[in-house]
C-alpha cells in the first residue's frame, strides 16, 4: 500500500448520498482512502444540491479542496448539485476536472482513468451487485430502496433532476441485507424520497409491507427501520406492520412540513391538517413509539397565525426530534413565483421552532431515565476517554444522539455488540447509562 494512490472523499448532504458515495468507494477499492485531502491523487466531492444552504456548502467544500490540493491530483465533482447545474457548473468552475451528475457512480473509476466528464440520462441505482464499501460502521448499513420521487410538493426541486419514483426489485433487496448479514451488519435503516410509496411504479399496493416481511424472513437481522415516510402514502396498515414487527423498531419518520391546513395545500402535500393528525396519533399509540418529523419555516402563505398554529401543535405534540429547514426559494419549484416571505422573519421563525425542538427532545429524553434498554457501543466517547458512546437500537443513526454509558458493571466491552443497559440520568442534555448484561 505504500506507492498505492491515495483517494479523499467527501460525501455531502443526506444518508442517500452516502450509499453513492460508497459504490464510488467500491469501484475505487485500489487506492488507499486518506484524511488528508493535500495528499490525494484523487480528490471527490458527492455534492448535495437541494437548498441553498447545501449547495453553498457543495460549492465551497469544492474550491476549499481545490485551493489545497497537490500539483497533478484529479478533482472530481459529482451528485446532485452537478446533475442540477451540470451547464453553469462547467463554465463557471474551470477548478474541476471531471464533472458528472447522478447516474455514474459505478463507472467512476472509468471517468478518472479517462478524465472525461459525463452525465448519464439515468439516474443511478445501487443493487446487490453494487460492490459498495460501507463507510462508519461495523453493524449498521443504509440500504436504498428507490430513487426520484411522484410527489409534487411546491418546495422541492429534486423530482427536477433526480426524476420519477423508480423502486429496486424487492428480490434485489433482500439479497443484499443478505450479504451484508454474512459480513456481520445486522442493523438497517431502508432509505428513499418517500419510503411509503415503495413499490408503486411496480404495481405493488403494499410495497413497504411486502418489504418488511421479506427483510425479517432473512436470518441474521436483528433491527431495522425506515426513514422518510410520506403522510398520504402512509397507512394504518403500515403503521400497524411496523409496530408488530419484531425486528423493525417501532419508529416513524414522517415528514410533515407543516400542520396547518392553507399551508398545506399551498405545498402542495396532498394530505390535509386532520388526516396528517390522525396519522401522526395513531403512530403515537404504538408501545415504545418514536416519532421524527421536519417542517419548513417560512413557506410562502404562513403567515403569523398560522405559524403560531404550527409551533402550539408542535408544542402540544411532543414529537422525540424535529428538525427545521428555512424555507430556499428553489427555481424548478411551483413555490418559487409566489410572494416570499422576507428572510429575516424566515430566520426568525427557525429559530423560534428550533427552541421548541430543544424543549421536546428534552422531555423525550427525561422519559427515558429509569428504563432498561438494548443499546449498541459505538466507541469511546469524545466527551471523555472513561466514557464510551453509545446509541439505543430504537434511536436512527447519527442524527437521533447518543447515550453515554459511565459504568460498565465489569463487563467485556466490544464496539458494535449489544448490551442490555439502565438509563441512570439525565445529566444537562445527555442521558447516561450503566450496563447490565451482554445481549
Amino acid at each position: 500500500m505504500l506507492n498505492s494512490k491515495k483517494l479523499h472523499l467527501v460525501s455531502l448532504g443526506c444518508t442517500k448520498n452516502l450509499v453513492d458515495s460508497e459504490v464510488m468507494l467500491g469501484r475505487l477499492k485500489e487506492y488507499e482512502i486518506t484524511d488528508d485531502n493535500t495528499i490525494a491523487d484523487v480528490i471527490i466531492v458527492n455534492t448535495c444540491g437541494f437548498i441553498d444552504a447545501a449547495k453553498e456548502e457543495s460549492i465551497n467544500t469544492v474550491l476549499s479542496l481545490h485551493d489545497a490540493r497537490k500539483e497533478n491530483s484529479i478533482l472530481v465533482m459529482s451528485g446532485c448539485l452537478t446533475e442540477r447545474y451540470r451547464e453553469e457548473l462547467q463554465a463557471d468552475m474551470p477548478e474541476i476536472d471531471i464533472f458528472t451528475g447522478v447516474g455514474d457512480y459505478e463507472k467512476i473509476d472509468e471517468l478518472i482513468a479517462s478524465k472525461q466528464s459525463t452525465f448519464s440520462p439515468e439516474v443511478y441505482l445501487a443493487t446487490e451487485t453494487s460492490g459498495r464499501v460501507i463507510t462508519g460502521s461495523n453493524y449498521h448499513a443504509y440500504i436504498k430502496i428507490a430513487e426520484g420521487c411522484n410527489q409534487s410538493c411546491s418546495f422541492c426541486a429534486i423530482p427536477s433532476f433526480k426524476g420519477k419514483l423508480h423502486s429496486r426489485s424487492l428480490s434485489s433487496i433482500v439479497k443484499e441485507v443478505e450479504m451484508l448479514v454474512k459480513e456481520g451488519y445486522y442493523d438497517f435503516s431502508f432509505i428513499s424520497q418517500d419510503s411509503s410509496s415503495y413499490g408503486r411504479d411496480m404495481k405493488m399496493s403494499d410495497g413497504l409491507i411486502e418489504l418488511i416481511k421479506g427483510v425479517e424472513a432473512v436470518d441474521g437481522v436483528k433491527s431495522a427501520r425506515i426513514l422518510y415516510l410520506y403522510p398520504s402514502t402512509t397507512t394504518f396498515e403500515l403503521i400497524d406492520t411496523i409496530s408488530d414487527s419484531k425486528v423493525f423498531q417501532t419508529y416513524f419518520d414522517m415528514p410533515i412540513q407543516h400542520i396547518e391546513d392553507s399551508v398545506l395545500k399551498t405545498m402542495k402535500r396532498g394530505f390535509g391538517e386532520k388526516k396528517t393528525i390522525a396519522l401522526l396519533e395513531y403512530m403515537k399509540s404504538k408501545p415504545n413509539a418514536f416519532l421524527r418529523t421536519s417542517l419548513i419555516a417560512g413557506h410562502p402563505g404562513e403567515d403569523d397565525e398560522k405559524f403560531e398554529k404550527l409551533c402550539t401543535f408542535m408544542k402540544d405534540f411532543k414529537f422525540d426530534r424535529f428538525n427545521t429547514f428555512h424555507y430556499s426559494n428553489e427555481e424548478t419549484t411551483s413555490a418559487y413565483k409566489l410572494d416570499q416571505i422576507p428572510q429575516e422573519v424566515i430566520d426568525e421563525r427557525a429559530e423560534i421552532l428550533g427552541t421548541i425542538a430543544e424543549e421536546c427532545t428534552q422531555i423525550s429524553l427525561e422519559a427515558m431515565v429509569g428504563q432498561t434498554i438494548t443499546i449498541v457501543i459505538d466507541g469511546e466517547s469524545d466527551e471523555h476517554e472513561y466514557l464510551l458512546s453509545a446509541r439505543p437500537l430504537s434511536w436512527a443513526v447519527d442524527i437521533d444522539g447518543e447515550i453515554l454509558v459511565n459504568d460498565t458493571s465489569d463487563l467485556a466491552v466490544e464496539y458494535g455488540k449489544l448490551y442490555r443497559a439502565k438509563v441512570t440520568e439525565l445529566a444537562g442534555s445527555q442521558l447516561l447509562a450503566t450496563l447490565i448484561e451482554q445481549c
